[in-house]
Formats: C-alpha cells, sequence, structure tokens
C-alpha cells in the first residue's frame, strides 16, 4: 500500500531545528563534521579494502570487522550529510517521506551494528577461551550467518516501529528540535495519545539497546575471568585483545540508552549525544581498531612496500 494512503497527516513535511543558531558555531561545525565524514569515508573504506587484498586477514575477525566498517559507512550516510548541508541554511525541512525513509534506515543500521558486535564478541571468546576450535567454530558459513541475522533483526526491529509511526496522525506542530529524524522525536509532534507508542518505543529499542549492552559487557567479563583462572592472573593479552572492543561498544550504546531506554526527551541533550553515534564512532573505529591492533599495522605495511616496490619495478 502507498505511504501516501498509509499516512492520514495534513503535515508534508518536518522542520528541523538543528545543532546551533549561531552562524559561527555553524561554520565551525560544518568544516568539523565535513573532516569527520571524510575521515569516515576514507578510514572505514580503507579497512574494507584491506581486509579484501591482504589474505592473511582473511580470517572470521577481520571479516566482521569489514562489515562493522561498511555498516559505520551507512550509519553516518543517513543523517551527516544532510546535517552538514543544513548547517548553512536559515529553513531546515526534511519531507514527511523522507523523514520516515530516514527513521528506517537508522534503526535498520543499528540492529545491524548490535548484531555484529554480539558476533565479534563471540568471535573474541571462541579466539581466547576455545583456541583450538576456533577456526570449526568460527566458521566461513557462521560468519556470513551473523551477517545476514543482523540484517534480518535490523529490518524486524525497524519494521515493528515503523508500522505504527507511520499511521500516525500528524496534524499541526511540525517543529523537531534535532538534526535528524528519529521516532521518540517524531511521535512527540503526533495529534493523538502517545503512551501506547513511547511504551512500544521503550520496550523495542530500549530493550535492545540495554540488553545487547549488558550482554556484551557481561561476555567480556567472562572472558577476562576466564583468562585470569588460566593465567594466574595475568590479564594483559586479554585487556589489549578486549580493550577496543569495550571502548567502541561505550561509545555506541551510551547514547541509544540514553535516548531509548528513557525516550521522549523534555531537553535537547540527546541531539548532541548522538553525535557520537553518527559522526565520533564511526570516525574513531578504524582509528581504535587500526593502533590497537597488530595485524592491521603489519598489513598496513605490507601495503606499503608493496606500493613501493610495485612503483620502483
Amino acid at each position: 500500500m502507498p505511504m501516501d494512503q498509509l499516512n492520514h497527516s495534513t503535515v508534508s513535511e518536518f522542520v528541523l531545528l538543528g545543532l546551533s543558531s549561531s552562524w559561527e558555531t555553524k561554520v565551525f561545525l560544518m568544516l568539523t563534521f565535513s573532516m569527520l565524514y571524510l575521515g569516515i569515508i576514507l578510514g572505514n573504506l580503507f579497512i574494507v579494502i584491506l581486509v579484501m587484498a591482504d589474505s592473511h586477514l582473511h580470517s572470521p575477525m577481520y571479516f566482521l570487522l569489514a562489515n562493522l566498517s561498511l555498516n559505520d559507512v551507512w550509519v553516518s550516510s543517513t543523517t551527516v550529510p544532510k546535517m552538514i548541508s543544513d548547517l548553512l541554511k536559515e529553513r531546515k525541512v526534511i519531507s514527511f517521506h523522507s523523514c520516515m525513509t530516514q527513521i528506517c534506515f537508522i534503526h535498520i543500521m543499528g540492529g545491524v551494528e548490535m548484531v555484529l558486535l554480539i558476533a565479534m564478541a563471540f568471535d573474541r571468546y571462541t579466539a581466547i577461551c576455545k583456541p583450538l576450535r576456533y577456526l570449526s567454530i568460527m566458521s566461513p558459513k557462521i560468519c556470513i550467518s551473523f551477517v545476514i541475522a543482523g540484517w534480518v533483526t535490523g529490518v524486524i526491529h525497524a519494521l515493528s516501529q515503523f508500522s505504527f509511526v507511520i499511521n500516525l496522525p500528524f496534524c499541526g506542530p511540525n517543529k523537531v528540535d534535532s538534526f535528524y529524524c528519529d521516532f521518540p522525536r517524531i511521535i512527540q509532534l503526533a495529534c493523538t495519545d502517545r503512551d501506547k507508542f513511547e511504551f512500544i518505543i521503550a520496550a523495542n529499542s530500549g530493550f535492545m539497546s540495554m540488553g545487547t549492552f549488558f550482554l556484551l559487557l557481561l561476555s567480556y567479563v567472562f572472558i577476562l575471568v576466564t583468562v585470569w583462572q588460566r593465567s594466574s592472573g595475568d590479564l594483559s593479552k586479554a585487556l589489549v585483545t578486549l580493550s577496543a572492543h569495550i571502548t567502541v561498544v561505550v561509545l555506541f550504546f551510551t547514547p541509544c540508552m540514553f535516548l531509548y531506554v528513557w525516550p521522549f526527551p523534555t531537553s535537547s541533550t540527546d541531539k548532541y549525544l548522538f553525535i557520537a553515534d553518527f559522526a565520533i564512532t564511526p570516525a574513531l573505529n578504524p582509528v581504535i581498531y587500526t593502533l590497537r591492533n597488530k595485524d592491521i599495522r603489519v598489513s598496513i605495511q605490507r601495503l606499503y612496500k608493496r606500493a613501493g616496490y610495485d612503483r620502483y619495478c
């Protein structure tokens, strides 16, 4: 059924209030986010190309990392380009259909990211706690299944909320105090009793965010305890291995839990927190995994040496 028939609202567009009203701040933010977005694209695609090009990185861990990098590109691309273009506009508008599409893609990509982070935690658990069975457990079939499960989870997660929101009546207010569209802010503008829909969003996105976050933390604690018991108190190797994963998990889930576990904000704090998910975390991920990962660093050195050799041949 066409979206026009599903939506009975009189609102055809939403006005995004953005991040700042100061011209100097807007210019600063535009330059900052343009650099961040460039870093996101170049850094994450570099990891994808590196994993594909170097046979030494053809392992489950780097297969999942490459998929995470691709997902980070999609996540940031749903919001950052429009945020940059809107910074220098007096009136920042987004059509109803574009707003709904943006919401859908944000939650699909969010679901994929959560499953990929769970898969990467399981990969580290298997590598550290069951090294002799690692390759048999983390087979190519299992790795591909994790990626497919991520997309299926993301689509179900997004559509289960989208199916409610698309039918809400929007009859007047259309100003969204943010730089992007999302369920909590949009539901606040609906001309109906919002309590039921607020509960649905909290139960869905809130439970998914908090449940995944604590599941990941418990898995990391279990890995550290296992290593501690087997190595007579030496946790250094496990801490080095897991530090990058824990950093990414904290950066990603903190804004999610702040917005979705206690949804329907009365302040604009959440829009600044979500800059971390859309711009900062995707930009930091390549740095975190590169600087803390010996295999990636060695692969980059091999790539440079190969490029230098080809140049002089």
